[in-house]
């Protein structure tokens, strides 16, 4: 590792010393925002790539254990020996030294001269997540249908609810909007429809409306043309 340091070292006119210090100023304080945004389940590592011996210069929320002073891994070096090597590495599959499953990205920063000088790595704990989807899975799994079709809502209202939401769902599709997020000219252009098409005479389809559009029953009067009104 102390090869791959001194041929780096030899390789960095003094005019770029500035510059690389500079890049790794400038990381420390991204390390730090990105640490504090994406607590408590990214850790953030700050690497001097031209002192792999040594690289670790800043890390948040600590979740592997290391320490600032600590060397460079894998990844860095092979950025040390390689100007070409990938500038950023996104989504690969990690692991913490405990075992712990993680996703990991890693950035490399260059200087005006082309070379690598530090890299800012992102490990995400993905152990939490998996088992808070498994749970989530369990939570939500059903077992076999039931003898006989059930509705939770008022019996002789399934017709109305089932039709009435259909359609006003595919209106606003149509309109690249939800049935909630449709404009007051909107809803009241679906309402008209559903009136012509006879949707509304339906028992609690008015209800439907309602609920489907969120807001008050009353409201969906206002949006009925004036042909259509009690």
């Amino acid at each position: 590792m102390a090869k791959h340091a001194k041929a780096l070292q030899s390789t960095l006119p003094d005019a770029h010393a500035s510059e690389n210090q500079l890049l790794l100023r400038e990381g420390r304080k991204i390390v730090e925002a990105l640490g504090q945004t994406l607590a408590p389940l990214v850790e953030v590592v700050l690497h001097d790539l031209t002192a792999p011996e040594h690289s670790v210069v800043a890390i948040s929320n600590n979740l592997s254990g290391r320490e600032v002073g600590d060397a460079v891994t894998e990844m860095g070096l092979a950025r040390i020996t390689d100007s070409g090597f990938p500038e950023v590495v996104a989504n690969y599959p990690n692991r913490f030294p405990d075992g712990r499953p993680a996703k990991s990205t890693s950035i490399g920063l260059k200087n005006s001269a082309g070379d690598y000088v530090a890299a800012i790595c992102l490990n995400m704990d993905v152990s939490l997540l998996g088992a808070v989807t498994a749970g989530f899975g369990q939570l939500m799994q059903t077992d076999a249908a039931a003898p006989v079709a059930e509705t939770l809502g008022p019996r002789g209202s399934g017709e109305a609810r089932e039709s009435v939401r259909a359609a006003l769902e595919r209106f606003a599709a149509a309109r690249n909007a939800t049935p909630i997020g449709m404009t007051l000219a909107q809803r009241r252009e679906a309402v008209r429809e559903l009136a012509d098409s006879g949707l509304l005479n339906l028992r609690h389809a008015l209800a439907e409306v309602a609920r489907t559009l969120g807001v008050a029953r009353s409201t969906v009067y206002t949006y009925l043309p004036s042909e259509h009104r009690p």
